[in-house]
C-alpha cells in the first residue's frame, strides 16, 4: 500500500525427526502425516488472512526442491568444504540416530526423553569453522538484536592465544616421546599451571593411563559418555574428574605436574587438553581444591583487597613466581599482556609452542541416521570404498518408498534397508557402488529456503541471478531467538559459500531480524495447602515446593497491586504462571475455535493488542472479547445500527459532506500514530489509536466519506476482512489492498484548541478549551454553556466584554443588576 513490491511467501520444512518419530509410532510414512499436516496449517493460515503469495508456496520435502539442497552440498564437496571423519557424537539407540548437543538435555533426548551416550562414529562434516572470521565480522553491519549478534559471537567464540607443549614423563620421571598440545588465551599464567586436564575422549588417552589406574579411567570415560556437551561444561556444575596416574612436564617452570582427565574439558575444543592454573580460573581452582592439587599464584592483583580473597584471581596484575634459570624464561615484573607476548615469543624461539587464534565453533555434523531426510548424492566404490558424488544431471537422487523405516538399532540408518536402491553403479566408470545411507539433517533444506521463494518454479537453476539481484537480501526476517545459533548461523554459512561461487550478490541473507515474543497459554492460578489442608499465602514460606498446590478457577481471583489473591480472602497470595502452550499442559488455544466464535480479525486483532511485538505474552481468551467489541463498535459507527433480526442495511450512514477541522485534525492524528507504530512492529499502540478515534468519531453528528475511507485503509493490515466488506460497502469495485495507505498531513497535527481563561468582573472563575483562531462570539457562547461558568452568567445583565484572542476573555456584569436582583 506503499508502492513497494513485496515478496511475503510461505512454505514448510518439512524433513526431520519429529516426523518420523510420529510416523514410526502411528506406523503411516511420514510423508503421508506431513502432507496432512500441511495441508490443516495452509487452511488455517489461510482463514486468517495472512497476505502470503502462495503461488509461491514451497516444500523441502518435494524433490523439486530438494534437488537444489543436493546441488548446494554438491558444490560444499568440491570446493572441500564437505568431508567425512571419525567423531564422538550423541548416539540415542531408542531413537535410533545421531543428536546435535540442542537435541540432549540432562543426557536424555529432548524428543521422548530416551538415554543418549557419546561414541565415535563416521560422519559427514561441513567446514563451516573456514567462515568463523567472516561470519564474525559481517555481524557488525546486520540491523539484527543485538542479543542474537551477541550469542552468534559467543558460539564462534574467537580466542588468541597459544598452543603450549607438555611433554609426558615415564616412572622414571624422564621425557617419554609423546607430548600433550593445550591451548591456553592465558600464557602469562604458564608458571602457575599445576597439573592438566585432558577430556575423557582425548586420542593420547590411552597411551597416558597407568596400570593401576586404567579401571577407574574406563569407568569415568563411560559416564562423561553419556553427558551432552551442554551439561558437561555447565560452570555450576560440581567437577568431576580421574588422576591418570601419569604426570608431564611444565616447559617453563620445569616442575612435573600430574594429568587429570576430567569431562570438564571437551575433545572437540582446542586440543582436547588444557593446562589448569588453580590460583587465576575459577574452574580449575574448584577443581584444585576438591582434589588437593597444589595451587601457586602467579598474578599480583593491582587492587590489594583482590590479593586477599581465597577465591580464583582472574584479573590483570603484575607477574610474580614466573623465572626459570634453566628454561631460561623470567616474565616477572611484567604486565599481562606483555608477558603474554613474551611467553609466546620464548615458546616459538625454543620449539615449546606457538601463537594460536582459536574458536569454540565446531564444523558442522551434517549426517543424521534417519529415514526423512534429504539423501546425500554421493556412492561408495565396492571394495575401495571411494568416495564419487553424483553427477549434477542425476539429481534429485530421491528418496526410496519403504514400508519399514524404523531404526536398525544398528547405528546403521534405516535407509539401509532399501536394498535395491542402495546397490547401484557408478555414472561414469559403470562400477558396482553403494549409496550413502545417512541423509542430511533437518536444517539442509531451511539453510536457503528464502532464494527459492525468489524463484520458486525454476528448474534449471537453484535462482535467477535477475530475480536474487532484484529481490535480495531479505528485508526482514522474523523468527523465534532460539534460532539464532542454529538455522540463522547455518543459512549464513551457506550463503557466504553461494555467494563466493556466484550465485546471490550479496554477502549476507537477511539484513533485519525481528524476534518476536511467545504467546504462552492462560495464566493458571495455584493456592498452597499445609498439612491439614488450610490455604496459606505464597509469601509466607520460601519452601512451595513442599506444600501441596490446588488450582483456583479465574473468577475466585482478584488482583492486588502486583499480585493475585483470593477474593474472599485476600490475606492469601496466590501463585499466578503462565506456561508455554503444549498438549501435555493442556493449554493450547485452537485458533479454529476462535475464528469460530470471534471471527479471523478478532484473533488477528487481539493478538496484536496483547502487548509489544518482541515481547513474550499470556492469552487470555476473555480478552479477546474486548477488540472483538471494538470491531462492532467500528462496523456500527459505520454501517448504522442492525435491523430487528439481528441483520444490517446495505451500503453505510457515511455521507459526502466536507468534515470539519475537528474531524480532519482526529483522523490526521491517528494516521501519524498508526503509520509510526507499524513501522517500530508496535502493534497493541496503533490498535490503541484507531480506538481512541472511533470514540472520538462516535460524538460527531455526521461521519463524512473523506474521513471514514482513510481510516478502513489504516484498519485494514490489522483486519482485512471486515476492512474489505466496507470498502466495498462504500461502493467501490476493487479491493483496497491497491490503494494507497493515507499520510498524515502535518497540517492537522498541530494543537489547534487551546486553553482560555475566563473572568467574571476580573477575578478568573474558569477555563475553556476553544478552537485557535476563536471569535470573541464563539467563546462567549462556549463560556456560556460551561456548566461551572454558567451559574456567574445567567440571568445576569452584560455591561461589556474584554477579549484577547487565545489569551483570556473577561466578562464585566452590570453592577446594579447584580444589586436589584440580590435585594
Amino acid at each position: 500500500m506503499q508502492g513497494y513490491n513485496v515478496l511475503h511467501p510461505m512454505g514448510w520444512d518439512a524433513f526431520g525427526l519429529p516426523a518420523e518419530q510420529y510416523a514410526i509410532e502411528t506406523g503411516t510414512h511420514p510423508k503421508i502425516t506431513t502432507l496432512r499436516n500441511i495441508n490443516r496449517f495452509r487452511t488455517q493460515l489461510k482463514s486468517l488472512g495472512f497476505s502470503y503469495d502462495w503461488n509461491r508456496e514451497i516444500s523441502t520435502i518435494e524433490p523439486a526442491y530438494y534437488k537444489w539442497t543436493q546441488w548446494i552440498f554438491l558444490q560444499l564437496l568440491k570446493r572441500g568444504l564437505a568431508y567425512q571423519a571419525e567423531v564422538p557424537v550423541n548416539w540415542c539407540p531408542a531413537l535410533g540416530t545421531v543428536l546435535a548437543n540442542e537435541e540432549v538435555v540432562d543426557g536424555v533426548s529432548e524428543r521422548g526423553g530416551h538415554p543418549v551416550i557419546r561414541k565415535p562414529m563416521r560422519q559427514w562434516m561441513l567446514k563451516i569453522t573456514e567462515y568463523a572470521d567472516r561470519l564474525l565480522d559481517d555481524l557488525d553491519d546486520l540491523d539484527w538484536p543485538e542479543s542474537v549478534k551477541e550469542m552468534q559471537r559467543n558460539w564462534i567464540g574467537r580466542s588468541e592465544g597459544a598452543e603450549m607443549d607438555f611433554r609426558v614423563l615415564d616412572s622414571d620421571g624422564q621425557e617419554r616421546d609423546i607430548k600433550i598440545t593445550v591451548y591456553t588465551t592465558r600464557p602469562d599464567t604458564i608458571f602457575g599451571a599445576t597439573y592438566l586436564v585432558v577430556a575423557p575422549e582425548h586420542p593420547l588417552l590411552s597411551s597416558l593411563v597407568s596400570t593401576t589406574q586404567s579401571q577407574n579411567i574406563e569407568e569415568y570415560k563411560n559416564l562423561a559418555s553419556r553427558k551432552s556437551d551442554l551439561e558437561r561444561t555447565e560452570l555450576q556444575k560440581e567437577k568431576t574428574g580421574v588422576f591418570s596416574g601419569c604426570y608431564a612436564r611444565n616447559p617453563a617452570s620445569g616442575e612435573a605436574i600430574p594429568i587429570w582427565v576430567a569431562d570438564y574439558v571437551l575433545g572437540s575444543y582446542g586440543t582436547g587438553a588444557i593446562m589448569a592454573v588453580p590460583a587465576h580460573d575459577t574452574r580449575d581452582h574448584e577443581f584444585a581444591l576438591k582434589f588437593d592439587i597444589s595451587i601457586h599464584s602467579v598474578v599480583m592483583p593491582d587492587d590489594e583487597s583482590s590479593s586477599q580473597s581465597e577465591k580464583a584471581y582472574t584479573g590483570e596484575g603484575l607477574i610474580v613466581n614466573s623465572s626459570n634459570l634453566i628454561s631460561g624464561l623470567d616474565i616477572n615484573g611484567l604486565s599481562c599482556q606483555e608477558a603474554t607476548s613474551k611467553v609466546i615469543e620464548w615458546a616459538e624461539k625454543t620449539g615449546n609452542g606457538k601463537k594460536k587464534v582459536n574458536y569454540k565453533l565446531r564444523d558442522w555434523l551434517f549426517a543424521r541416521q534417519r529415514y526423512w531426510g534429504e539423501p546425500i548424492p554421493v556412492v561408495f566404490l565396492d571394495g575401495t570404498g571411494e568416495t564419487v558424488p553424483l553427477h549434477e544431471a542425476e539429481l534429485p537422487l530421491t528418496l526410496p518408498e519403504l514400508d519399514d523405516f524404523t531404526p536398525t538399532g544398528t547405528g546403521e540408518p534405516p535407509l539401509s534397508k532399501a536394498v535395491s536402491w542402495v546397490q547401484t553403479t557408478e555414472h561414469s566408470s559403470g562400477k558396482p557402488a553403494r549409496r550413502e545411507t545417512s541423509t542430511m539433517p533437518q536444517w539442509a533444506g531451511s539453510c536457503w529456503y528464502y532464494l527459492r521463494f525468489m524463484d520458486p518454479k525454476n528448474s534449471k537453476e537453484l535462482v535467477d541471478k535477475t530475480k536474487e539481484r532484484y529481490w535480495s537480501p531479505v528485508d526482514v526476517y522474523v523468527g523465534g531467538a532460539e534460532h539464532a545459533v542454529l538455522h540463522l548461523l547455518y543459512a549464513r554459512f551457506w550463503h557466504k559459500v553461494l555467494y563466493d561461487i556466484g550465485v546471490v550478490s550479496t554477502k549476507e541473507p537477511f539484513k533485519c531480524v525481528i524476534n518476536q515474543g511467545i504467546i504462552l497459554g492462560e495464566m493458571q492460578y495455584m493456592v498452597c495447602k499445609d498439612v491439614d489442608g488450610s490455604y496459606i499465602s505464597a509469601d509466607s514460606t520460601d519452601t512451595l515446593g513442599e506444600y501441596e498446590q490446588e488450582s483456583i478457577p479465574e473468577e475466585k481471583v482478584m488482583k492486588s497491586g502486583d499480585f493475585f489473591v483470593m477474593k474472599d480472602n485476600p490475606n492469601i497470595r496466590l501463585i499466578a504462571r503462565a506456561h508455554k502452550m503444549s498438549k501435555s499442559r493442556g493449554n493450547v488455544v485452537n485458533p479454529d475455535d476462535v475464528v469460530t466464535e470471534y471471527g479471523a480479525d478478532s484473533l488477528r486483532l487481539y493478538e496484536m493488542f496483547m502487548g509489544p511485538f518482541r515481547d513474550s505474552k499470556t492469552w487470555n481468551t476473555s480478552g479477546i472479547e474486548g477488540v472483538h467489541r471494538f470491531l462492532g463498535r467500528m462496523w456500527r459507527l459505520i454501517v448504522g445500527s442492525s435491523l430487528p433480526d439481528g441483520t444490517f442495511k446495505g451500503g453505510t450512514v457515511v455521507n459526502d459532506e466536507e468534515p470539519t477541522l475537528e474531524q480532519l485534525c482526529t483522523l490526521h492524528k491517528c494516521i501519524a500514530k498508526v503509520t509510526e507504530e507499524i513501522e517500530g512492529t508496535r502493534f497493541n499502540t496503533g490498535i490503541s489509536a484507531m480506538m481512541e478515534f472511533i470514540n472520538a468519531a462516535y460524538k460527531w453528528e455526521k461521519h463524512p466519506r473523506k474521513i471514514i475511507e482513510p481510516f478502513i485503509l489504516l484498519l485494514a493490515p490489522y483486519a482485512p476482512h471486515m476492512s474489505e466488506e466496507l470498502w466495498f460497502r462504500l461502493g467501490h469495485s476493487n479491493s483496497l489492498a491497491y490503494e494507497s495507505f493515507p499520510k498524515a498531513n502535518p497540517d492537522y497535527l498541530k494543537d489547534s484548541t487551546i486553553v482560555l481563561p475566563i473572568q467574571i468582573n476580573g477575578k478568573t472563575r474558569g477555563t475553556i478549551q476553544v478552537e485557535e483562531g476563536c471569535s470573541e462570539e464563539e467563546a462567549f457562547k462556549l463560556a456560556s454553556l460551561d456548566e461551572k461558568l454558567s451559574k456567574f452568567l445567567d440571568g445576569k445583565s452584560i455591561k461589556k466584554r474584554i477579549y484577547v484572542p487565545g489569551r483570556i476573555l473577561n466578562v464585566i456584569l452590570d453592577r446594579q443588576n447584580i444589586k436589584a436582583s440580590v435585594r
